[in-house]
This record gives structure tokens, sequence and C-alpha cells, in this order.
């Protein structure tokens, strides 16, 4: 069978190359065209355009790239009917991939999507949209199916967290080798997790460095993105003390004491490594007032709003700011706050389910796909 994949994110390729694996093992005859990145790419198949030419974060941001992502909408319709995929499987990034899957609807193309768009946050008469143009929807947090099938969406299947397999089937790493490979200190290690675009880095890196000098019995250590260069980042890197890794955030986290991290999956993934962490937000000031008027949220993290309380603390905006990140970096260090954390995290990991997302969409993907061929 012929499958054509969508990811527009760094988080999306993780779990689209699994979900590619996972693929395969099912059809082995399986022939697949995607958008994505680089770990997609490792899993197989043929890459159309990467990601780091298609995320842009934030109103402003997206008008001010409005051409370009008008023309990858354009070419990718292209491709898909070049293509001729027997299914399209679109992996989250709602912007760009519901405008593909009202086209694939159109032109009679069987859509499933994997990793539901966020519309219990916002944009809620999207689903329309879905009901129309979604044969089939998989999702990967509990409360998703609930709200789905409030809204009389059907057929809506939760797999559990792909994450959850991510990290149970990474190959372990000694924490002795990884400091040696590179060269970090004996000191607890605190990671620096700015997000994947620039518009994301540029505005939270800066702050997040300003504690290398206040918390110095602590490694600093810079997660970079894959999306990313090491020049990007080089400019706001201004110690000699901090550490700058690329790709191996699942190992650095594995290895770490805390953390600070900026609003999206990477929350997810730092509680499920059990580590503390501090969650940071910071957008352009028209995009943040926007999205206040838009987004109906008590919190914006994933493992406050999986848990529907406040576990993790989030400094979003204004009080993103070096006081107030100093003072609850602080806390996370502190022994008695971090046990409370601990036990918060597996209450977690309790909700999430068990292993298997990606071997369970595969599943359910390929059964309805050859039904449909018989």
């Amino acid at each position: 069978m012929k499958y054509y994949i969508i990811a527009g994110e760094a988080s999306g390729d993780l779990h689209a190359s699994n979900l590619i694996k996972a693929l395969q093992k099912k059809d082995v005859n399986a022939d697949i065209r995607f958008w994505g990145g680089d770990l997609m790419q490792a899993a197989g198949g043929t890459l159309v355009k990467h990601y780091r030419d298609l995320a842009f974060m934030g109103f402003i941001e997206v008008i001010a790239n409005l051409r370009t992502i008008l023309n990858n909408i354009k070419f990718c319709k292209k491709d898909i009917l070049t293509y001729k995929p027997d299914i399209l499987i679109l992996v989250d990034y709602p912007g760009f991939n519901m405008r593909i899957a009202t086209f694939a609807k159109q032109k009679g193309i069987k859509t499933h999507y994997y990793i539901s768009p966020q519309i219990w946050a916002w944009k809620e008469n999207r689903i329309k949209k879905i009901k129309r143009d979604v044969d089939e929807m998989y999702v990967i947090l509990p409360f998703e199916k609930d709200f789905y099938e409030k809204k009389h969406v059907f057929p809506v299947h939760f797999v559990g967290h792909p994450l959850l397999d991510a990290i149970a089937d990474r190959k372990q790493v000694s924490e002795k080798s990884f400091r040696e490979k590179y060269n970090l200190n004996n000191k607890p290690i605190i990671a620096l997790l700015p997000g994947s675009r620039k518009q994301e880095i540029k505005k939270m890196l800066s702050v997040m460095l300003k504690m290398i000098d206040k918390f110095t019995d602590y490694q600093f250590v810079i997660a970079g993105a894959p999306s990313q260069d090491y020049e990007f980042y080089k400019t706001f890197i201004k110690s000699a003390s901090v550490k700058f890794i690329a790709n191996k955030t699942h190992d650095l986290l594995s290895i770490s004491y805390a953390a600070l991290v900026t609003s999206g999956t990477a929350t997810l993934e730092t509680a499920l490594f059990k580590v503390p962490e501090v969650v940071c937000y910071k957008g352009s000031a028209i995009s943040y007032r926007i999205g206040k008027w838009l987004v109906d949220l008590k919190y914006i993290s994933l493992v406050n709003l999986i848990l529907d309380r406040e576990v993790v603390t989030e400094l979003i905006q204004y009080d993103f700011n070096e006081k107030k990140l100093k003072q609850e970096l602080t806390k996370i260090l502190d022994e008695k706050h971090r046990e409370q954390l601990f036990l918060d995290y597996y209450d977690l990991e309790q909700k999430l389910g068990g292993k298997g997302a990606s071997e369970k969409t595969a599943t359910l993907i390929t059964k309805d796909l050859f039904l449909v061929h018989q």
C-alpha cells in the first residue's frame, strides 16, 4: 500500500517515525512518502520536504510568512495527486494539515489523523471540518476521546501517548560515558529546553541562561533542536561554562536533575523522565494578546492539563522573567518539593495508559486499509 504522511514539527517527526516503523511491520510492501524530518527519513521512505522549512510560530510570524505557507500547501496538493496514495496520514500540525484534509476529502482520498489538533484548547469550530474531512481520528491524551464523543465525532481511538514508547524503547546511556563524551563536569545537570523554532529560542534562551551565575553548583546544558544549527545558538551563549548538545534531548533528560522547558511536548517528555521542571513561555506581545483572547485553558503545559491541577509551575509571558525563574528553579531543587513532584509524575504516567501507541495506530490503519481493498 501507498502511504502519504505529513508531520510539520520536531515532535511530529518523532512520533511519525515510530508510526512508520510500525506500519512497515504490518505491511511489508509499504511505500511511504512524507513531509517530516530526519527521524522519519531514518525510519524509511521518501522525504518530500523537511519540517524546518514549515515551522512558523505565532500569529504575526504566520502572517509574515503567508506566501511561503500557501506555496507549500499548493505544492503538497500537487504532490499528493501525483503520488496517488491509498491513504493520507496527518500528524498534528493542524494549521497546514486541516487544509490538506479538506482537499483530500474532495479528491476522495482516505484520511486518518494521528495526534489530534488541540481543538479542545481553541478553534473548537474546527470540529465541523474534522467531522466532514477526517475518516478516522487517533488521540493520544485521555480526555480527548470523551471530548470528541460528546461532539458526536466517530470513530475516535485513544491509543495512548507515543512518548511512552519512545522513552521505553530508547537505548540506555551510561551517565559516565555521556559526561565524558560531551565534556561535562560532575555537577548535577540543569537541562535547558528552549524550544525547536527560532522564534521560541530567541524569546526563551537568553532568560534561561541568566540562571548560570545564580546556580554555580550546577552544570547547565542546552538541548539543541534537530532543526537548528549550533551557529544560531552560539549568538546567545556568553559563558564557557554552559554546554550545548544537539539531537540528544532524551539522553540528556535521562541524567538531568532539573530542567527549564519551553511549553509544548517537551514539558511532557521531561515529566516522563521524572525530571522536576519549570515550564516557560513567551511570545510576541500581539500574538500573546490574541492567544489569550482565543484560548480558554487553565494551564498551558500538558502535564497540568492531563492531571487537571497545577503540578509544574508555569511562567507565562510577563511572569517569565529573571526574578521569578530564579525563585521557581530554587523550589524544584529542594528535596521536599521534588518528592511531591515524583508522586505527581507517577499519577501522570498512569493516566497516559500503557505502551504501544504506534503499534495500536498502525494496526487500526492497516486493518481499515486492507478491508477497503479486499
